[in-house]
Parts: structure tokens; sequence; C-alpha cells
């Protein structure tokens, strides 16, 4: 395996050189013969990122025989669509064999998908959609300096055609507002996109960019020159020349389809593999036997595929002390936010305070005081990170630290943490992070910040992401437990609170229900009330639970025997409950979410997969709310108390 010491050699030797060229014969014929046997796939792009990746994987610290080596460069290659470049460099550095890459590029069941996945060795982060993968970097970046690694480097490989993503310029802005100067990007500047020229589809002028936004930038004219892109490199990571503590780009210029003459400068090869009849002439060109695609036809048509048995990475293990809980009293009335804010106050004081090392994170995007973030901020200041007005950069580069063993927080409101980052947690949860999304505003309780500002929606977009727990505590107890546990759990969180102070749940003598005895269990539902035989159950949580447990109480005064049961674990769901709920009597759910996709459309789906049939009617909201009081919206959509108990009269 070839590796290249930037402090002693100066240039590359004649021999690295002729060792860099039969590599790259090997990996071009690899990008050729996987394309063309899958039919599908970028082998354009990957012809011209291969020189870099090349020269960046012998400077790199790296272990193929244990790619979880903790003190390793990280790679994150943000135009995952290169693919085929990338399997064919980790393959030729020994991390697995080119068989696997070749026969199995592109087929189902196999690890060696169209766009770069963790479940291959080597591969750091799933990408795909562009524009995401320079944010992951910075988390990167961010968690080597937090953990106190200061070797580690982070490498990111982009597309030229990518700079015109707003979420870079965000990852550009953050990466030099934390001094990252352990960070280095290299932008493939071969000015062609799938549109055409990039000049055309739409002008970046990426030097001027990254100069602009305080980065450090060397060009290298010919990017597919071993030679010039050593010295690039070199020069960027030495430091020879440029402004200490801040990240470095490299704009390799570069030719597409670099290799092989009637590809080059077509964009039509960006996603277009080659015929049989051309693919012989390019491997031909490159110095290949072009006998070579019938003998990789005949493995690739006899190899099996199963599922995919290259495990992700092994995320290194965290435990979480989550401390003692806060109990507020019958007396005290605050908001759920206050609550978060203090548990997480709280957490920070048990396990980032007298540490070498933090193991908790937070992210807010400009609202700190509004979601409560201050308390952590102030405890750990070293661990708190404000991402601006730049909430898809900072959901991803909370969600890439997690890979090093940190728990992120990433708190913002509601629509702007599940409506606006959808995609972003979507990619983060392919790539089993460990991210608690914590929204303080969601529902129409956000009230006078009108329609805008009032996610209705966060349960149906959130559900769509197999991986994403779903907690909605009705009271400052619950969101106290529920922080607690989301905590010192594994994997990805959704937590959803209201905007306005609430009561605390009380049981039936008086006392907190959530009290110090409680603690909170996924996919368990309390039933705050339970009625007799016959009883009609209101199936309810978060911000609606006070106007729930007020119509509970008017109806036990007019004699009507009524259940509440409150579904804090949105996903999982308490199957048993609802399935218990509707053999006693019928349902009526009360939700502040769109009814369709909320804990209506849940229960409809339990009842019907338990083969029980039961009277089921939904409250919940049914248009865009206005600006008003929280109040006044619940009664102008019919989920205030009086309205409660006239549903449940009506059944």
């Amino acid at each position: 395996m070839l590796r290249i010491d930037l402090e002693k050699e100066t240039s590359l030797s004649s021999e690295q050189l002729k060792i860099l060229g039969d590599m790259w014969k090997r990996c071009a014929g690899r990008i050729i013969l996987s394309t063309t046997l899958a039919k599908s796939g970028h082998p354009g792009g990957s012809l011209s990122c291969l020189q870099a990746l090349l020269v960046l994987y012998a400077v790199m610290r790296h272990n193929p025989q244990d790619p979880d080596w903790q003190e390793r460069d990280r790679m994150i290659v943000s135009i995952g669509h290169i693919s085929p470049a990338v399997y064919a460099v980790l393959s030729e550095y020994g991390y697995f064999p080119e068989e696997d890459f070749i026969t199995e590029f592109r087929r189902a069941g196999s690890a060696f998908g169209g766009h770069i996945e963790q479940g291959v060795p080597g591969v750091e982060w799933n990408t795909g959609n562009l524009g995401q993968g320079l944010s992951a970097a910075d988390g990167f970046s961010l968690s080597a300096r937090l953990l106190g690694r200061s070797d580690v480097r982070t490498f990111c490989v982009m597309g030229d055609g990518e700079q015109q993503k707003g979420q870079v310029a965000e990852a550009r802005r953050f990466a030099v507002k934390y001094g990252l100067d352990n960070l280095f990007c290299i932008v493939d500047r071969n000015h062609l996109q799938i549109g055409g020229g990039t000049e055309e589809v739409m002008p970046v002028r990426v030097r001027d960019e990254y100069q602009s936004a305080g980065w450090n930038v060397v060009y290298v004219p010919d990017g597919n020159d071993f030679q010039q892109f050593y010295q690039g490199l070199r020069r960027a990571l030495l430091g020879e020349n440029l402004v200490p503590d801040r990240p470095v780009v490299l704009v390799n210029r570069t030719v597409m389809g670099r290799g092989v003459s009637f590809m080059e400068n077509k964009e039509k090869y960006h996603g277009s593999p080659l015929p049989p009849d051309m693919a012989r002439d390019a491997l031909e060109e490159i110095g290949l036997d072009p006998g070579l695609l019938d003998q990789w036809e005949e493995r690739r048509s006899t190899r099996d595929v199963g599922p995919a048995d290259h495990p992700y990475r092994k995320m290194p293990d965290i435990e979480i002390d989550p401390g003692e809980p806060i109990v507020y009293e019958p007396d005290q009335v605050t908001d759920c936010r206050s609550a978060y804010g203090n548990a997480l106050k709280s957490l920070a004081k048990k396990n980032n305070l007298g540490v070498a090392k933090p193991r908790i994170v937070g992210f807010s995007c400009d609202l700190e005081g509004s979601v409560k973030m201050n308390g952590f901020h102030q405890v750990s200041p070293q661990a708190f990170f404000e991402a601006g007005i730049q909430e898809h950069h900072g959901a991803v580069c909370a969600a890439a630290m997690t890979r090093d063993g940190l728990v992120s927080f990433f708190s913002t409101f509601g629509v702007f943490a599940a409506c606006e980052t959808y995609n972003q947690h979507r990619l983060s949860d392919q790539n089993h992070t460990n991210l608690k999304v914590v929204a303080t505003h969601v529902g129409l309780d956000v009230g006078e910040d009108g329609p805008t500002h009032q996610c209705i929606d966060y349960i149906g977009l959130m559900e769509n992401i197999f991986g994403f727990s779903i907690f909605i505590p009705a009271d400052p107890n619950q969101t106290d437990r529920v922080i607690r546990y989301v905590a010192s759990a594994k994997g990805n969180v959704f937590v959803g609170m209201g905007r306005s102070k609430m009561p605390v749940v009380l049981d039936e003598e008086g006392k907190p229900f959530f009290g110090p005895e409680y603690k909170f269990v996924p996919g368990r539902a309390d039933w705050l009330r339970k009625g007799k035989k016959g009883a009609c159950t209101i199936i309810a949580y978060g911000s609606v639970i006070p106007y729930v447990m007020e119509a509970c109480e008017k109806l036990r005064q007019q004699g009507m025997n009524v259940s509440v049961l409150n579904t804090a674990s949105i996903k999982p769901v308490d199957q048993e409950a609802i399935c218990t709920a509707a053999e006693n009597g019928p349902i009526l759910t009360v939700e502040d979410h769109v009814v369709q996709t909320g804990i209506a459309a849940i229960t409809a789906r339990v009842l019907m997969k338990n083969r029980i049939s039961q009277k089921v009617v939904n409250l919940g909201v049914t248009a865009y709310g206005a600006s008003g009081k929280p109040a006044d919206l619940y009664r102008m959509q019919g989920l205030d108390s009086d309205s409660i108990v006239k549903a449940v009269l009506n059944m």
C-alpha cells in the first residue's frame, strides 16, 4: 500500500509516479467495468476525481485492517455519485477485494450502492444528496477537536456543481467561525454537471466564494496531474503561506472522463455508462485487455448477492449519567421548554464538567434563549455551538458529531426542526446517528406567531423516517424524564413540545402524576384517568392535555365515565393500551396536529392491525391556524375543553 510522507517528500519521485500510474490504470478499469456491467452509474466524474483520491489516501492516516481505528483521518465524499472511483480506490488500498465491488456494484442486496454507503469498509458517511457533505465534515472536524484528537484531519471531496447549494455556504461560514484548521476540502472543478457547463447551468465563482468566506484557497491548474495535485495538497496540509487557524480548500481543475479520449469534457458521461463496445475501446485506451469486460461479466452473472454483509461503522460506546430528576410540584406552572432547558443543564453538569472530554454537545440556530439552551451554554461553553440561521447545516453537523461517540442535542422551533430539515434528518438516519432533535414550538400552541410558525405536521413527517423515535411529553415533569431518557438511549429521537406554560398533570390524589418515581419508557402510554367498563377513552398528548383533563373533570361532574390515555410515546406507540381502550369503549383522539397524520391515524392503524372494530372520533387541526392566543386557536378548531366535552357527549 502506497504511503507518502508529506514532510519528508517535497515532490513525488519517479518511482512513486510510476506506482500511482499503475494504480490509476487498475482503478480506471474498475470504473469502466463496474458501470458498464451495472448498465448505470457515473463514470465521468469518477475519472476526473481519480488522481486526487489516489494521492489523498496515500497521505492520509488510515488502516484497512482496522477501518474503525479512532485516530484515523476522516474522508467525507460529498459527491456520492463518484462511488465507482471511491470503491475502486478503497479496493486498491486493501479495504476489500475488487471482485466484491465489480461483481456487486448497484445490485440489490449489495453494500456497493450507486451512491456511497457506510456498509462498504472505509466509507465514513452515506452521501448522495449534494450539498450536505461539507456540513458532515465540519461535524467530524469539531468532534476531533472536542475529543482531543489533534492529529486527526478531515477531508471532504466535493463537486463544483454542488457549490450551487445554499447549505455549502452555510457550512463554509461555520467552519471559519470555529477555526476548523483540521478541515481540508477538495473541489473537483471539471466545469460540467448533468445539464451541461456549470457556467451555463448556474455560475459559481468557487475560489472567490471560499476566499470571501475566509477560507485559505489553493488552486491546482491541472488536478489530473499527480505531481501538481500533490504539490497543492502538500501546501494545504503544511500550511505553506496560508493564514493559520482557518480551513483550506483545494480548487482542483480537472477534466470529466479524463483518461478516455472520447469521454473527455462530455457532460453525457456524468451519469451515463459506456455500452459494451465502447467500454472495450476505453479499456484498451487505458492500457488494459478489452477481454476483461467479458471475463467480469461472466463472474458477475454467477455471483450470488444476499443481504449486505458489511456492517455499518461501529459507533464508539458512550455512557451518559441521566442524573436525578427535577420534580415540579402542583403549584409550579411552567413551560415544557424550560423543563427541557433545566434537564439539559443538569445533564451538562453530570457529563461535561470535570471530565477531559465532554459527552454531550448542543446546537442552536439563533434561538438559544427561546429553546432554553442558555443553561447548557453557561455550564458547558466548549460543547455549545451556535449555527446561526443555518438549520440545514446545523442539523447535519450535529448529527455527524455523534458518529464519533458524542450525544448531540439540536434545538430549534418545530417548523425548522422538522419541516425545513426533513431531508437532512432522513440522511442522518441512514447514517445511523445518535441525534436528539428537540423542537420547542410545535402546533397551534405557538399562537401569535401565526401559521408560518405553527408546525402542525411534525408527527406525519418524522414518522416517515424509519429510525427516529417520537416523544411528545404532557407536562414539565414528563419532559424532564423524557430528556434524561433520550440522552442516555442510543438512536435518533424527535422530542416535540409547545410554547405555552402548562400545569403539572396530577393523579387522582392531587399529586404529580409523573412524580419522583416515574420513569419514562418508550412504547408505554399513561392512563391519566381510568374509567369503568364501557367508558369512552380520550387519547391525547402534548399541549392539549390540560384541555383534555379539564374536559374529563367537566364530564365527571355530569356523571360521565371517561378515561384519559396520554400517548407521549408516539413512536413506538403503546398498541396494547390502544387496544385495551377500544375493547373497553369508544375512542376520541384529540391532538394539536393535522388530524390525518397524527395519533388519529396511528390509532386507526393499530385497530385495523388487531382487527378491532370500535367507534372512533378524531379531533385535530383541520386548517392552517390564525395568529392569536393558543386558547382562541384551539376553540376555533374544536380543541378546547367544551368542544371535547361536546364530542364525548355526541358519542
